[in-house]
């Protein structure tokens, strides 16, 4: 298996010891009902998943080998199942107070990660090595990728999987989604800039390398369109190397004529294309949509 969003020498690979772990938490799960925080032998094997989800030797989806995303349920179970078997505790962190199941991340010097004051992390989840949190949250399961930026205000959801250096620009909302537990998270590829305000929600996917535009809403229901041929090309998944923005469609109705959201591909971008900051922003700029 390889990375969930293709991030080269930070792939997981799980090795066949989980396996016993991985019947565990099934058969945890499968009596989910009965269990309670009394359950000591229940709550071992969720906390050291836990555990191995905070440091990056598990996470909750990857991308296979045909470019699909395969999303290992059983870890979203022992998440699931952690909220079960933890009783509410009062978390003091610094002069703040939190009442909550779960403390934040701690030790971001030794994790080689930059923290701004007013960010916090779930312990649970991952950032790699290169991460800068500006004030921004990130929730348990979620996977964040060497070099990448969460900026201001940005909130990375329980379980998404984002890329190696993705800027994820002031205000950006990426859903969470825990349950159902075979439920597809939210994944953005290695190298996507997603501009300001934009919601990534429900399991979308932004492929490696993509552009969306300030304010764009994406989720599995929205038609991707490319602009060229007017074609829909994907709902809710936009290609390598594209760049996208909010834009709207007619359609007719008994009761009226209305507008409904879509995703246009404006660009499709060449080698020499992809890497320049100037040139997308001129982009943007020329279909009068911000970064």
């Amino acid at each position: 298996m390889r990375s969930a969003v293709t991030s080269g020498h930070n792939s997981r690979h799980y090795d066949w010891s989980m396996d016993d772990l991985e019947q565990r938490i099934r058969q945890w799960y499968g009596n989910v009902a009965e269990l309670t925080p009394e359950n000591l032998d229940a709550r071992r094997d969720v906390e050291l998943v836990i555990t191995k989800l905070d440091d990056g030797q598990l996470r909750v989806a990857e991308i296979d080998d045909n470019n699909d995303v395969v999303v290992h349920e059983w870890v979203k179970q022992a998440i699931l199942l952690l909220f079960r078997l933890r009783a509410m505790e009062t978390i003091e962190a610094g002069p703040f107070e939190y009442h909550d199941k779960l403390e934040l991340k701690s030790d971001y010097a030794r994790r080689g990660v930059r923290v701004v004051p007013g960010a916090s992390a779930r312990r649970g989840s991952y950032l790699s090595p290169g991460v800068i949190l500006m004030p921004s949250y990130v929730n348990i399961g979620a996977w964040v990728g060497p070099g990448t930026m969460v900026d201001t205000w940005a909130t990375v959801g329980s379980c998404a999987q984002i890329g190696a250096n993705v800027h994820l620009a002031g205000g950006v909302g990426i859903g969470g989604v825990l349950e159902p537990a075979n439920a597809v998270p939210v994944v953005i590829e290695d190298g996507a800039f997603i501009g300001s305000r934009c919601m990534v929600v429900e399991g979308a996917r932004v492929g490696k390398g993509s552009v969306l535009g300030a304010g764009t809403i994406l989720n599995p229901s929205i038609p991707v369109i490319d602009a060229q041929t007017g074609e829909e090309v994907s709902r809710g998944y936009v290609p390598d190397y594209c760049v996208a923005v909010s834009a709207q469609r007619r359609r007719e109705y008994p009761g009226g004529e209305y507008f409904l959201p879509c995703v246009l591909i404006i660009k499709r971008l060449d080698e020499n294309e992809r890497h320049s900051k100037v040139a997308l922003n001129s982009l943007l700029r020329e279909h009068g949509v911000a970064t």
